[in-house]
């Protein structure tokens, strides 16, 4: 996949409103969705957990393209990026939630949250976009018997911190750091069907 982000014509420093037409242009891509899609849907079948397949970071840290894969029944924690970010589902259909801190973050650990909203979104449903921090914390998931597979698009990261992950059961939050054995910016990284 390294020709993935010649494909994607990314302008130089990518903003968030650039990412929804870079995104919507590549997954309408044929060469793309021929190419690209087909294996990853088949090595979907056989994992376990979701994870990123494939990740395409520019050699400035001003972006980074990732395909994530999605077997059935699996989700990530709840969870904000350092970046904004932008998503688009290429194969099947992806819940998303939404969340809001309902404390003023006084306490390093402490979050209480609050749901705001859950949508489902299918490759004709557009693009999802966050904002950094509180902006966009959420947990994405693929709740269906179906296999699922969307593309993320990440901006510059702000500081050595990926982002944070919560737990609302505790009202605990913790930031999540590059070093923790992940290899992407995504959250709760995994690559290639497995790690941690």
């Amino acid at each position: 996949m390294s020709g993935l982000h010649k494909l994607s014509e990314f302008p130089p420093d990518p903003t968030l409103q650039e990412a929804i037409p870079v995104l919507t242009r590549l997954v309408r891509e044929p060469t793309f969705l021929d190419s690209y899609i087909p294996p990853l849907v088949q090595r979907a079948e056989q994992a376990e957990d979701w994870y990123v397949a494939h990740c395409d970071e520019d050699e400035d840290g001003s972006y980074s393209l990732q395909v994530f894969v999605w077997p059935p029944d699996s989700k990530t924690q709840i969870h904000d990026h350092s970046s904004w970010g932008a998503f688009c589902c290429v194969v099947g259909s992806l819940s998303e939630e939404r969340y809001e801190r309902l404390d003023h973050g006084r306490r390093p650990d402490h979050a209480r949250l609050r749901m705001l909203w859950r949508r489902v979104w299918r490759r004709e449903d557009g693009v999802s976009t966050l904002l950094p921090r509180e902006g966009g914390i959420h947990r994405v998931g693929n709740p269906t018997g179906s296999k699922a597979i969307s593309v993320h698009l990440y901006g510059p990261r702000t500081g050595d911190v990926d982002g944070r992950d919560y737990d609302p059961s505790r009202d605990y939050v913790c930031d999540r750091r590059e070093s923790d054995g992940r290899t992407d910016r995504s959250p709760f990284a995994r690559t290639n069907g497995g790690g941690t």
